[in-house]
């Protein structure tokens, strides 16, 4: 799972073994470790909230999506998700869950469980 974070939005990208066991389980987690702490980040089903909903608590991100969202998901050619979270403050959190797809750059990272990038087709 891989997360960006620019100004107010947040984009979480999933790989096909992600994509099926947040399908299965309605969870996926990781975490990044510092000397004595860590930031984790999650996406977990919510039967409470109609669209994508994100929280940050206690270092951790969790992103919510509705449950009936992922029926099917695993299988279908739906690539993500998307909404922007209105804000106590009045502002909007832009949020996006999406297939991650293999980089069409030159790339380092292990990509053997991405998605086929349907623009190399």
């Amino acid at each position: 799972m891989k997360i960006r974070i620019r100004g107010n939005s947040v984009r979480f990208r999933l790989t096909k073994s992600e994509v099926q066991r947040l399908c299965g389980t309605g969870t996926v987690e990781e975490k990044t470790e510092f000397d004595g702490s860590f930031f984790s980040y999650a996406v977990k089903a919510s039967k409470k909230h109609d669209n994508l909903h994100a929280s940050f608590l206690d270092g951790a991100i969790v992103l919510y999506i509705p449950i009936i969202s992922l029926n099917n998901w695993n299988t279908n050619e739906k690539v993500g998700f998307y909404h922007t979270q209105r804000l106590d403050n009045g502002s909007g959190l832009m949020l996006t869950l999406e297939k991650d797809f293999v980089c069409m750059d030159k790339t380092a990272e292990d990509q053997s469980d991405n998605y086929p990038n349907p623009k190399m087709m």
